[in-house]
């Protein structure tokens, strides 16, 4: 097996053609691992990091990548983690083809300890409890590492049926009920309409109402987008994603005016439900911003996707909508026993 070390962004480039068809052939399939969204991330959050990003060839054939990048924290540790982060990306993992990912994770691990052995962990985010661990622990314990991994966060899903009704029958009685009541309030007390956004051109405006929108929900929304370089890396995924027929970024209207906002994802037939907003001193009392899930739901059924996924975060609302818990781990590795 060939490996290809790339130190910066220029490696990003050089595997463009061909990141998206390993991706689409790997059992870790996610938009947070396509190559816009890691060239994006890395555009925007790469100071203070260096980048290790190794693609692995067999007889010519892309089988695997590896985004990582060295990093010093703060307490003196030098840690590698995979690029996309901890907060911003709700899957990663390493992306291999599945016959070859077994060799993948021998060439990563030993390209990491025998030619890159300046560094104190890896500490890996993010990792869906789904994805095959043995490969993964037997190529650390060969290097005679010491592996971890615990439960990091849970992100609850909503496997959905073939229609809505079936979906309603799967919510329990008092929920079902309360979600009715909520839509059919919403449209009796108001002119109410919801849309994705489509258009190029009013892509930037929207994208604007939805941080206006998201600042608005709470002091932490406020605090998540309040620096600009997140802003831009929205603007801009807003945009790969829009082109790529990814972006379902929807709002409620209220008698004409924005309510509630999903910033959503419809990849790999699922629909992700990345961020969300809405103001709380305006049409409270209507509930918009369940409405619009009741909404983007529907149309999630309408479209055969196969789950509405509400990625990271154990918030009440998900489960009374119907999400069961899938698990994402936190993986460490350090030398030694």
């Amino acid at each position: 097996m060939k490996l290809d070390v790339y130190r910066d962004a220029t490696g990003f480039e050089a595997l463009a053609g061909e990141w998206n068809t390993l991706l689409h052939h790997s059992d870790t399939d996610t938009i947070f691992l396509t190559h816009e969204w890691q060239r994006t991330w890395w555009r925007f959050f790469s100071p203070g990091r260096e980048l290790i990003l190794l693609a692995l060839r067999e007889q010519g054939r892309l089988v695997g990548i590896a985004p990582l990048y060295r990093q010093k924290l703060e307490d003196g540790r030098t840690v590698i983690q995979l690029v996309g982060g901890t907060d911003i990306s709700d899957y990663l993992n390493v992306i291999a083809m599945p016959d070859y990912r077994d060799q993948v994770y021998q060439a990563t691990f030993e390209f990491l300890t025998s030619e890159l052995a300046d560094w104190d962990e890896i500490d890996l985010h993010c990792i869906p409890a789904a994805s095959p661990y043995r490969p993964f622990h037997e190529a650390a314990l060969k290097r005679k590492l010491t592996i971890q991994r615990w439960v990091e966060d849970v992100c609850p899903v909503i496997p959905l049926p073939a229609t809505w009704d079936d979906y309603l029958s799967m919510l329990d009685k008092k929920q079902r009920h309360e979600l009715r009541r909520k839509m059919r309030r919403a449209e009796r007390e108001a002119v109410v309409s919801w849309y994705m956004t489509s258009d190029l051109e009013l892509l930037q405006e929207d994208v604007e109402a939805f941080f206006d929108l998201h600042r608005r929900s709470t002091p932490g929304k406020e605090d998540f987008m309040s620096g600009p370089d997140m802003q831009k890396f929205f603007h801009e995924v807003a945009r790969f994603s829009l082109a790529q027929g990814w972006l379902e970024l929807s709002f409620l209207l209220v008698n004409g005016e924005k309510a509630a906002t999903l910033f959503c994802f419809g990849y790999n037939n699922r629909t992700l439900a990345y961020n969300s907003g809405y103001d709380p001193q305006r049409f409270a009392h209507l509930s918009p911003g369940i409405v619009l899930l009741g909404y983007h739901v529907q149309d999630s059924i309408a479209k055969g996707r196969t789950a509405f996924d509400f990625l990271r975060g154990d918030e009440a609302y998900k489960y009374r909508l119907g999400g069961q818990d899938s698990e994402v781990l936190q993986i460490t590795v350090r030398h030694g026993p």
